[in-house]
């Protein structure tokens, strides 16, 4: 925990920063929401393909979700996630010519949720 999952337009490819944009968003993580730095992971999914409305070019998308155990107050995931939306803005490059959807969630796991790590 976290459990960090990124869907992106594949044509962001060259314009996200990635790696950046996870150091940084784990660094939030820990300092707004009390997670512990080992434990935050993020998978990045490229979308080929993206349609918005009923176009399929000139638009980009970018979701975040942000799944932390049970016990944050609504006013910390609000805070989280306005910063995941802040971090979007610094690490993806505009591109003239195209308009990004950029969205962020913050949500508690399951109960059910469990981990393990293996060396």
């Amino acid at each position: 925990m976290p459990q960090i999952t990124v869907d992106h337009s594949a044509t962001l490819a060259d314009d996200f920063d990635r790696p950046a944009f996870a150091r940084a968003l784990h660094t939030a993580v820990v300092e707004i929401a009390a997670a512990r730095l080992p434990a935050c992971k993020t998978q990045f999914r490229p979308a080929a393909d993206t349609v918005v409305g009923d176009e399929s070019e000139g638009h980009a998308v970018v979701h975040v979700t942000v799944g932390l155990l049970a016990g944050r107050d609504d006013d910390t995931k609000a805070r989280l996630t306005e910063t995941v939306l802040d971090l979007l803005r610094r690490h993806v490059r505009q591109s003239p010519g195209r308009t990004l959807h950029a969205s962020a969630e913050v949500r508690d796991l399951a109960p059910s949720y469990r981990t393990f790590d293996r060396p």
